[in-house]
């Protein structure tokens, strides 16, 4: 196991700070059963006896079970394609599906996929439920409520960038992923999942979901890059581990390089600690997916996964170990 102690960023206004250690107890190269990569890994879930992984950069998404991992289709094909990549010139017609969370709908296990939002083809939520073995998935497009989080969190529309999320009880906590060039902090915003879900079973419209309360989170800069949301997961005490990115962008759509990576231990907005994540083989890893794996006392085992942003490399898995002090 690798150990990293808490490290110094540059943040304004820290207070008590709690010894966060983060380890690293395994990593993984995702792969589909045909041998070709799972790329751009952008959220995981627990779904039946494994994970559910979002790729940001297709039209399906990868279900990991013990005996391999297959491909689950979330959305129908765009313009006939289910990926796309800069280099082919169909980047705008991804779904960048970013977050996935677990839920239940009508007694049955699931999980719940939402779009960044940063543009049209990206305000569509997916929820994946599981009876028995098989899986059913159901899609809807929620572009109302992503407007309505836009004016409650302040943020432009074509700046919308909701990367991540934490699931509370019955309450989700959405996060907008902060860019400090472009002037967009850090956000997180509460939405009831009961009618959220509503909304995908085709009960209710996207524009009936009311949102509760909203905060900003400051979480501080290296190099001159301001760390940036891109995940979270609930702790059983209350509190969440956020993991941020430090990446070099103008807006909230085109990749830069990732000056740094970090795990964030917040408690209702408030932060408590920031702590460099650990490089795996040598590099930093933009982590893009947290997950609930188990706790053990005071430790916190949790599985996350790597956007590696290049569509020929699989995304890296990887069993991470934290003592949130």
């Amino acid at each position: 196991m690798i150990l990293v102690a808490v490290g110094r960023v540059d943040r304004p206004g820290a207070g008590h700070r709690c010894g966060v250690r983060v380890g690293i107890t395994a990593v993984r190269r995702l792969r589909f059963d045909d041998g070709t990569p799972v790329t751009a890994a952008s959220g995981i879930a627990p779904l039946g006896d494994g994970w559910l992984v979002a790729q940001d950069d297709a039209t399906h998404a990868a279900w990991q079970r013990p005996d391999g991992v297959a491909r689950l289709r979330l959305l129908p094909p765009v313009e006939g394609l289910d990926r796309f990549s800069e280099a082919a010139g169909t980047k705008h017609l991804k779904p960048d599906l970013e977050v996935a969370c677990p839920v239940e709908a009508d007694g049955l296990p699931g999980v719940l996929l939402l779009g960044s939002g940063s543009a049209a083809r990206r305000t569509r939520g997916v929820l994946v439920t599981l009876d028995g073995d098989r899986p059913d998935v159901r899609a809807a497009d929620l572009a109302p409520l992503y407007g309505a989080v836009a004016e409650r969190l302040g943020v432009p529309v074509a700046q919308l960038n909701l990367e991540g999320a934490s699931r509370a009880g019955d309450v989700l906590r959405w996060y907008q992923r902060g860019n400090l060039a472009a002037g967009v902090a850090n956000a997180g915003v509460e939405v009831p999942l009961e009618a959220l879900v509503a909304v995908l079973l085709g009960r209710a419209g996207a524009g009936t979901v009311p949102l509760g309360a909203a905060h900003v989170l400051e979480l501080g800069e290296v190099a001159g890059v301001g760390l940036a949301v891109t995940d979270a997961i609930a702790l059983p005490d209350g509190r969440e581990l956020l993991a941020a990115a430090a990446e070099d962008t103008p807006n909230p759509v085109d990749d830069g390089p990732v000056v740094a990576t970090a795990l964030v231990l917040a408690d209702g907005g408030r932060v408590l600690d920031v702590t460099p994540l650990p490089e795996v083989d040598g590099q930093v890893v933009k982590v893009e997916g947290l997950a609930l794996r188990g706790t053990d006392g005071a430790a916190v085992h949790l599985v996350a996964v790597v956007d590696a942003d290049d569509p020929e490399l699989p995304s890296p898995q990887v069993d991470l170990t934290v003592t949130p002090g």
